[in-house]
């Protein structure tokens, strides 16, 4: 370990305050994909238990779409979890269901200045915090510069009917059989990717509550999909892949455009096992002329406490450690620190500004899911209307008519 790093790890201790218990142990649950790697959230952990020598953390990492039952149902289970991670989706089920401790009380006035101010939309429902923002994060349009360059084409997309052009135009060329990788397998990972369309189409999801992407800028999302599915542009095996199969896919040189999160950026541009090392460029999802410049999704996680804890001081202070802007700033080639002054920093932002630069049109671009307690209902729901239509089981019409009728709003 570098002293720059032992440092900085030591200094992002030094935020936490409250003295443990002798051999006390924390359960945590956290994501064992995109993001932050497993040996990333073990190196954060390890310079938390070394300046707390009496606390163990029991990680457990589990699939994305893990993490909502495994929280949920560990609360009528005893000896559950003290950390929890959760999307920006559930803060709304869980206030309801009082699944997280409301730590309002806890955020410091020094946070709140210096996190970016998007960030709190992560962790925050109906006027109350219930965890610290720890993921900051979207999804890019990543593409393979050489491939382009070989098709000439000069610049990447800027629309997504530009997109289907210079994918027919890849495609043309023998460069690879189908030019776009998504993840749209009946999953969350599915509903982002729908959620960026919708939002680059001027969609909504809600109207007075009631459901609205069954129409407008939410069917003409559909359609998309559907479109580039059935023209052959879209890798078929798309309907199945989640992000770990879209980065192989893209990583391996079988594809010109991939749609993913921040951490796919270095890892395909970096890794000993990516064909496409220094070949990977990154812009923000397109728009739709007329309609959006841009579009992106809100995908950001956050970090809280169950309300079954029996150490919440505690477990606090591992959270405050884990956001930290010393502990953020030095891992931050796979996710962007939440920390508004860490984009000044040389260190943070080396190798990396083609994606910090669209991440600053990005992120100020993050669409959000409804933010409702029924969301899981009506999520399952709309996955399975795209696996219909995606399956021509249904037109796009009928399927997000099905969605809607289905959804539990």
């Amino acid at each position: 370990m570098t002293l720059k790093l032992r440092a900085a790890l030591m200094a992002a201790t030094a935020l936490c305050g409250t003295s443990a218990m002798a051999e006390t142990t924390l359960n945590a649950l956290f994501m064992a994909q995109a993001a932050y790697s497993e040996d990333d959230i073990r190196a954060m952990t390890a310079s938390f238990e070394s300046a707390h020598p009496d606390v163990k953390i029991n990680l457990e990492f589990v699939p994305y779409e893990g993490l909502h039952d495994k929280t949920v149902l560990s609360q009528g289970a005893g000896g559950g979890y003290d950390v929890v991670l959760f999307d920006v989706i559930w803060p709304a089920e869980y206030s309801e269901n009082g699944i997280l401790l409301d730590v309002s009380d806890k955020i410091t006035e020094d946070m709140k200045a210096g996190i970016l101010p998007g960030a709190w939309t992560t962790v925050d429902y109906d006027g109350k915090s219930y965890g610290m923002p720890w993921i900051l994060d979207t999804k890019y349009l990543f593409y393979n510069k050489d491939m382009l360059k070989q098709a000439g084409i000069d610049t990447p997309p800027a629309t997504w009917a530009e997109l289907q052009e210079d994918a027919q135009t890849i495609k043309d060329a023998g460069l690879v059989d189908h030019p776009i990788v998504w993840s749209w397998a009946q999953a969350e990972a599915a509903i982002c990717d729908y959620t960026t369309l919708l939002s680059a189409f001027g969609g909504d999801f809600l109207k007075e509550g009631a459901p609205e992407f069954q129409t407008g800028g939410g069917l003409d999302a559909l359609h998309y999909m559907v479109d580039s599915y059935k023209s052959g542009l879209t890798n078929p095996n798309s309907k199945e892949f989640l992000e770990e199969d879209v980065r192989n896919v893209f990583q391996n040189g079988d594809a010109a455009f991939a749609l993913n999160w921040t951490y796919m950026y270095n890892l395909a541009n970096t890794s000993e096992e990516s064909k496409v090392a220094g070949n990977v460029g990154v812009v923000p999802a397109p728009g739709v002329e007329g309609s959006s410049s841009v579009s992106a999704v809100n995908g950001s996680m956050g970090l809280g406490i169950p309300s079954t804890s029996e150490n919440p001081d505690l477990a606090w202070d591992y959270i405050v450690h884990m956001t930290s802007q010393p502990v953020q700033d030095t891992y931050a080639k796979l996710s962007l620190p939440i920390w508004q002054s860490s984009y000044e920093d040389t260190a943070v932002t080396a190798g990396q500004e083609e994606l910090i630069d669209a991440a600053s049109k990005s992120l100020a671009a993050m669409y959000p899911r409804p933010m409702t307690p029924r969301y899981q209902e009506m999520s399952m729901a709309l996955q399975q209307g795209i696996q219909e239509a995606l399956l021509g089981m249904a037109s796009p019409e009928d399927a997000l008519q099905g969605a809607a009728d289905n959804s539990g709003l």
